[in-house]
């Protein structure tokens, strides 16, 4: 190799590895100080696509547990405000049996007993307008699902528990009735009775069973009258069908029944016990579950309970209504999209709402009202307020239902995906500490090595020196 002055290409090839191992210490130093492999993108660039992309699904996830967890408070506030309600409702049921008791109290302890319930059910209607979460109200019906199209005269009790909104257009919802409720029911063909015939039956229904005795010679209308006496204790009524007689359950669907016993004397009816059918229903098209007339559908978009009228129970009967807004939507999953939302509707619960059409509402057992303790009416008002507590408790359960599967369910799945994601980005993008301990005592004495041999590569060249002597 000739030996040359104006090239050194010892020390270039010095200067160029010692350059290079400068470099890779000061990258090892900046992934030991900030502890990131991946500090620019010329560090990895396939590798900062993926770390960014993680850590975008990391943060998505995170709002997304605190989306939950603040879903969870908000109904757990209902739920507790819905506990005292539910407190004051027994609270009531027990001063209706007082008043009922009334042969065992005066006037004036009659009258204190209404004034009682005229204050839990203003405690009622102050809880529900009082439980609110950050200003919201959450059981004054600020919650609930509105519709419109909804004919009273053929759905009733309406209502929407869940609904799923897309870009908040209405949703349409059909009802079909295929096939109509129908009582329990049996009959008697045998016309009036011998006039030796003395007949002793026993009626039975899901209320009760009773006995009647029907005197020989009774006539079908002495029979029907006899029969119903007993109605309110055995949920059976009597009525002329044609010239023959016909034994009713006074509801209808598939646990009710009808018994018709003969102790004594001779009455054959048409059949000695029968039951009643639920409803078949379709909404849009989705098979609907049914018990009498009630109507439950529940799908991933719609969520909804109603009650058919008499005259709408007819096999054919269609109607439909539009479910518009309303409820309470929560994003629970890392990207905002209608899949990722789940929707709750909490109706109100005050006096003017708990309740049902058959019986009324609960306000009607205020001072003045049809049902009120001082009144005839303290079945009713007994019927309404077993409603009201059954209208309550299904809210308190949906809302721990929804709490305990949507909520935390969700929460504990997101948690277990943001510790993998979390996993993966530290795989990605976290510098290994021992493997760049080790690249750097490699470094530094690559580093010192390389600026001894450039020093050594500047001096090569002193050599011409001696030969020009």
């Amino acid at each position: 190799m000739p030996i040359t002055l104006n090239t050194n290409l010892a020390s270039q090839n010095a200067q160029r590895a010692l350059a290079n191992n400068n470099k890779a210490l000061n990258t090892t130093l900046e992934r030991l100080s900030t502890g990131l492999r991946i500090n620019h993108g010329s560090d990895d660039p396939t590798g900062v696509l993926t770390a960014d992309l993680l850590n975008a699904e990391k943060t998505g996830i995170q709002s997304a547990l605190t989306n939950a967890q603040r879903a969870s408070n908000i109904v757990g506030t209902a739920e507790g405000g819905l506990g005292e309600i539910s407190t004051q409702l027994t609270d009531l049921q027990a001063l209706v049996k007082s008043a009922a008791n009334s042969g065992g109290q005066s006037a004036d302890e009659l009258a204190a007993t209404q004034a009682q319930a005229d204050t839990l059910l203003s405690q009622i209607n102050r809880v529900a307008g009082a439980t609110t979460f950050e200003g919201k109200k959450l059981l004054n019906g600020a919650l609930d699902y509105t519709a419109s199209g909804v004919v009273v005269a053929s759905i009733q009790n309406l209502r929407v528990n869940s609904a799923r909104l897309t870009a908040a257009l209405p949703q349409s919802v059909t009802v079909a009735v295929v096939q109509s409720a129908l009582t329990a029911k049996t009959g008697y063909t045998g016309g009036a009775l011998a006039a030796l015939n003395t007949v002793q039956l026993e009626i039975g229904g899901n209320i009760g069973t009773d006995q009647v005795t029907v005197a020989g010679g009774a006539t079908v209308a002495n029979i029907i009258s006899a029969v119903n006496t007993v109605k309110a204790t055995t949920g059976i009524s009597a009525a002329l069908s044609g010239v023959n007689l016909r034994f009713d359950s006074t509801t209808l669907g598939s646990d009710q029944f009808v018994s018709v016993k003969t102790i004594s004397g001779i009455f054959v009816p048409t059949a000695n016990r029968a039951v009643g059918r639920d409803a078949t229903v379709t909404v849009n098209n989705v098979a609907a579950s049914a018990r009498g007339k009630d109507i439950t559908l529940r799908t991933a978009t719609l969520d909804t309970q109603f009650t058919l009228s008499s005259a709408f129970n007819l096999t054919g009967s269609t109607t439909t209504f539009n479910v518009l807004g309303g409820g309470a939507t929560f994003a629970l999953g890392s990207k905002v999209s209608d899949a990722n939302k789940v929707s709750l509707g909490i109706q109100s619960v005050t006096t003017a709402n708990l309740g049902d059409a058959a019986n009324g509402v609960l306000s009607t057992l205020g001072s003045g009202g049809v049902n009120a303790l001082t009144s005839a009416n303290l079945s009713t008002a007994q019927a309404v307020i077993d409603s009201s507590i059954k209208q309550l408790s299904t809210l308190r359960g949906r809302l721990g239902s929804f709490q305990k599967y949507n909520l935390d369910s969700t929460a504990s799945t997101l948690q277990t995906t943001l510790a993998n994601i979390t996993s993966a980005q530290s795989s990605v993008q976290d510098a290994d500490f021992a493997a760049e301990t080790s690249n750097l005592t490699r470094q530094q004495v690559l580093a010192q090595a390389g600026a001894s041999v450039l020093s050594q590569a500047n001096s090569q060249s002193q050599s011409v020196l001696t030969l020009l002597r």
